[in-house]
């Protein structure tokens, strides 16, 4: 028996038109479908929806898998796919498998040989990256800083060495409630010569892509306030 197809399907950013970040073969593949694996069974329900799903929500089968999913309980999330049925793996936001725990379903497929198709779709690091002016030859994703004090300030403190040393841009991100503080501490903490590219709302229309030297920045105080960020530090 031929095996099925483990899909990894994008979501937009935010609330926007999805046809204007969504290529048409997202739309025609979860008519496909019948299995998936999401971090939110809900959310997930609402992008199908928005998406046009043709077939009833009842009939299709969902799997949870989130921070606060045990590894051992995914075990059969691929089941289908053994069987000769197609499974999708849906983030909340952006694409599958970064910054998003869908990595370690994908790592299971490989060890199945199950085939693993990723869709084209917007993924707010890459778009970031693109529109900072910063170097996009060399760069690192670093996730979550820490969230003690100290232990973020030397982090910050590392990052711009490799900035420095490397020209390697840093790019990392914060729970949307600390986006403000995070700022702050990196206007204070950073050189005034090292560039700090701020992406905010990426793909909406109150979208702001800004990168200026941290003294200008102390020049400029912005608000970030409560809305999905990504934050990069270059030359």
């Amino acid at each position: 028996m031929q095996k099925g197809k483990l899909y990894l399907i994008p979501v937009t950013l935010g609330s926007n038109n999805l046809e204007q970040t969504l290529p048409k073969s997202v739309f025609e593949i979860i008519n496909e479908i019948e299995h998936y694996i999401v971090e939110n069974i809900k959310s997930a329900v609402n992008f199908l929806k928005q998406a046009g799903i043709k077939k009833k929500i009842q009939d299709l089968t969902f799997y949870e898998l989130n921070v606060n999913t045990n590894e051992y309980n995914i075990t059969n999330y691929l089941d289908a796919a053994l069987n000769g049925e197609n499974i999708g793996l849906i983030s909340e936001a952006g694409v599958p498998c970064v910054a998003d725990p869908g990595a370690v379903i994908v790592s299971l497929a490989h060890q199945k040989d199950v085939k693993v198709v990723p869709l084209v779709g917007p993924s707010s690091i890459i778009l970031a990256l693109m529109a900072s002016g910063l170097n996009g030859q060399n760069f690192s994703f670093n996730g979550y800083l820490p969230i003690d004090k100290n232990k973020r300030k030397q982090k910050i403190k590392d990052l711009e060495k490799k900035v420095k040393s490397e020209n390697e841009t840093q790019i990392f991100i914060e729970a949307p409630h600390r986006n403000d503080k995070l700022l702050d501490e990196i206007i204070n903490n950073c050189d005034d010569s090292i560039k700090l590219c701020i992406a905010k709302n990426i793909t909406m229309e109150d979208e702001l892509i800004t990168t200026k030297k941290i003294a200008d920045w102390k020049n400029r105080k912005i608000t970030i306030g409560k809305n999905p960020a990504i934050f990069l530090l270059g030359k």
